[in-house]
């Protein structure tokens, strides 16, 4: 069974400031002003990124006056956990199995 995972999203979590960020709105909704405050990025560095996390799917938002609070969509998460727990699985089934292709 071959198994991928979403290498666009992947990339999009790999960026430390953007993990950062998923690391925080797992932990609470937040705007960007709190945002600036826990990471001490920019503010329009931290727009950037927030704009790729939701193309991405992995936030969602929610206007309140002026302020845009922001969420993280766990199911998004949960999908690419399940991923590479599939990766896991095949890894461990072929080390079991010592499944190796020959050389030519």
């Amino acid at each position: 069974m071959m198994t991928s995972v979403d290498t666009d999203l992947v990339r999009v979590l790999a960026d430390p400031l953007r993990l950062r960020i998923v690391t925080l709105l797992a932990r609470e909704t937040l705007c960007t002003t709190h945002l600036v405050e826990e990471t001490g990025a920019r503010q329009t560095n931290l727009s950037n990124h927030l704009r790729v996390l939701r193309e991405a799917g992995v936030v969602e938002t929610e206007p309140c006056g002026r302020y845009t609070y922001y969420r993280l969509r766990p199911d998004v998460l949960e999908a690419l956990a399940g991923q590479f727990a599939s990766l896991a699985r095949s890894a461990r089934a072929t080390a079991e199995g010592n499944v190796k292709r020959s050389c030519p």
